[in-house]
């Protein structure tokens, strides 16, 4: 199974003549990936899979797919502030 995660690009490195690269922000969290084969540039969202821009996306599905993540993020950091949820490992 595969999963790719939406980002935003923040800018393009021009510096690299082999790969267009791409500084590309995950929802607060940026990471340098590769853009090479889709057609996008600063301030376009794209879906990433393993360091790889695989497709441009629509900015208000990735925004609205970065928003449920944040979503998910702080509903466990509650459970978890709030004792309700152990994860143990079972023996």
């Amino acid at each position: 199974m595969c999963l790719a995660i939406p980002g935003k690009i923040v800018n393009i490195d021009r510096d690299d003549p082999g790969l267009k690269m791409a500084t590309v922000d995950f929802g607060g969290l940026s990471r340098k990936i590769c853009v090479q084969w889709v057609d996008a540039g600063a301030g376009d969202y794209v879906m990433a899979h393993a360091g790889m821009a695989i497709s441009r996306v629509d900015t208000a599905e990735a925004e609205q797919t970065l928003a449920a993540f944040a979503d998910i993020a702080r509903a466990l950091e509650n459970e978890n502030d709030a004792g309700a949820i152990t994860h143990e490992i079972p023996r």
